[in-house]
């Protein structure tokens, strides 16, 4: 252990594993941890935005801790994987003489510096990837069993945390195509994706939900240079943190040697180029290139060896680095240390405010599937959101949430209103307004199939209900909402429909009931886009039908 872990290396890496402990315990969630959280009250092999890794270490921490840390504490355990994996990939002899640097220089990555008391599925991600290239680079050096075995769970394992890891098999594999003819490679793909098949099924029996909103459904906007394309560069100088000239400097100057760093090359380098050309298309948020920071660290860490004037300003940069990421640490748990508000801030105080107001009734949500599991997770009080036409799906649209509240007396809390039997307000001046409802029903899970008629100008609407019990067709309105290319919603009508049978009168359980409609008039300008949701006992109008391409 001493030889390849020295002395210092190990009490620096105690000491940050307790600070990150210590942050992972007394810092509030964020909305997204909490949205997690809220994922592993249930496990599955799959959700509506992420597989499923990130819910199986919340669901590990909780058997240790309670509270924030019964969230985070696997998190602190596999940053410090991470930083021992990346450690073991830098082969320099000389590098047990620049332990401090070799800290100074991790932690001052800003997202994965986060990520080691955050919980999202970018913490898995990393330490994942780092432990993908030590085996591969294991694999290089000898193929044997236990390391293809284990190349194929670890490959899994990046799949299970996040999609986006694709990229980074598809990378290695594509800087060494002699894999292609490699049969324990092969092997190693086979068991990763036998590994995988749960999350498939999971897939298929949710109607590939995850696959059609990321690919197709997700809103998006006109095309922006400044928001999109320059905001992409933006975003890969601001997840490496202070250090990006010397960083991405020794990246420009590194020369590959051997076939394992061709594959650091190729795997920075594909990630960069593949969502600089997504740039063009939709605005690219700074967690989708954090795999590069793996690959990164350990050529810039092999650069400031071989380099002693880069050596000495990356030094005292990371000196630096070290103070101000600790004070914005120290500040998420203590909003006055910086005039700038962030999700960790006072969420004890407004949801302690919405819980005496609201008599402790569960909450229904509009259109928040990030403050529903923030208020459940600090309240301990059912909560769910209730999704319509003017947001998107989420892991609420596709769990059968709406039955942890139906039939009860709730609060539906919505920031669009203006008034309210409750008023409350949060740390950021936002004001919600909740009504009561004595005997909440809701539908959101009907199913609205439309296609278009032959020959004529109409459309046809079957309407399907998989609950277990009849709905009365006179509680259910139509509605139509029109959108623009990007998929953005900009009008909303009443929609009137003809029933093709008269005389029914409830839409029975597993059955369709049958409708005739013809598209109303918009006032938009060439609407690109049209949705047909359900308001069902007068709420808002859901998302119960795909989005279909006006001709």
């Amino acid at each position: 252990m001493s030889q390849k872990f020295p002395r210092l290396f190990l009490i620096l890496l105690a000491v940050l594993f307790v600070l990150n402990l210590i942050q992972a315990s007394v810092t509030e969630l964020i909305y997204d941890e909490a949205y997690y959280w809220y994922y592993a009250q249930n496990l599955s092999w799959g959700y509506f935005d992420h597989p499923s890794m990130v819910a199986f270490l919340i669901k590990l921490s909780s058997f240790f801790f309670d509270g924030e840390l019964g969230v985070r504490f696997m998190s602190t355990i596999l940053s410090a994987g991470t930083y021992v994996l990346l450690w073991l990939l830098v082969d320099n002899p000389k590098k047990k003489d620049y332990v401090v640097h070799f800290f100074l220089l991790v932690f001052s990555f800003t997202l994965m510096n986060a990520y080691g008391f955050l919980t999202l599925p970018d913490t898995s991600l990393l330490f994942f990837t780092a432990l993908f290239l030590w085996l591969y680079k294991r694999f290089l050096a000898k193929e044997g069993i236990l390391t293809t075995f284990l190349l194929g769970l670890t490959m899994a394992a990046l799949m299970y945390s996040k999609y986006h890891a694709v990229l980074v098999i598809l990378f290695v594999f594509l800087s060494n195509y002699k894999l292609i003819f490699n049969k324990k490679a092969w092997l190693a793909v086979i068991l990763a994706l036998i590994c995988y098949i749960p999350h498939f099924v999971w897939l298929y029996q949710n109607d590939f939900a995850s696959i059609t909103f990321h690919l197709y459904e997700r809103p998006n906007q006109a095309y922006s240079f400044d928001e999109f394309t320059l905001g992409y560069f933006l975003n890969i100088i601001a997840i490496i943190g202070l250090l990006f000239y010397w960083i991405y400097g020794s990246l420009f100057k590194f020369k590959t040697k051997d076939t394992f760093s061709k594959a650091l090359i190729y795997l920075v380098y594909g990630v960069l180029i593949f969502f600089f050309i997504s740039s063009f298309n939709r605005r690219v948020q700074a967690q989708w290139t954090i795999v590069i920071s793996i690959p990164l660290a350990i050529i810039a860490f092999d650069y400031l060896i071989q380099n002693a004037k880069s050596r000495k300003w990356m030094y005292r940069i990371g000196i630096v680095s070290l103070v101000l990421l600790m004070y914005a640490r120290a500040w998420m748990i203590y909003y006055p240390l910086f005039p700038m508000l962030y999700e960790t801030h006072g969420n004890k105080v407004w949801v302690k405010d919405l819980k005496e107001k609201s008599g402790g009734v569960p909450v229904v949500f509009e259109n928040s599937y990030r403050r529903a599991p923030k208020y459940e997770f600090y309240s301990g009080v059912p909560a769910v959101s209730l999704n319509n036409f003017m947001y998107r799906k989420n892991q609420y649209s596709i769990d059968g949430s709406e039955e942890r509240v139906r039939g009860k007396k709730v609060l539906y809390v919505s920031k669009y209103k203006k008034s309210g039997d409750v008023t409350y307000m949060h740390l950021d001046s936002t004001i919600f307004f909740g009504n009561y409802i004595d005997n909440f029903q809701s539908y959101r899970s009907l199913k609205c199939i439309v296609e278009k008629e032959k020959n004529k100008m109409g459309y046809a609407l079957k309407v399907y209900n998989p609950y277990p019990f009849d709905i009365p067709l006179e509680q259910l309105k139509y509605t139509i909402s029109y959108s623009n290319k990007h998929k953005q919603v900009k009008e909303m009508k009443a929609l009137k429909v003809k029933k093709l049978n008269p005389e029914t009168t409830a839409l029975q359980s597993k059955d369709t009931v049958f409708y005739k409609f013809e598209l109303p008039l918009s006032t938009m300008e060439s609407p690109s886009y049209f949705r047909i949701g359900i308001s069902e006992n007068g709420l808002p109008p859901g998302l119960n039908g795909n989005p279909i391409k006006i001709e």
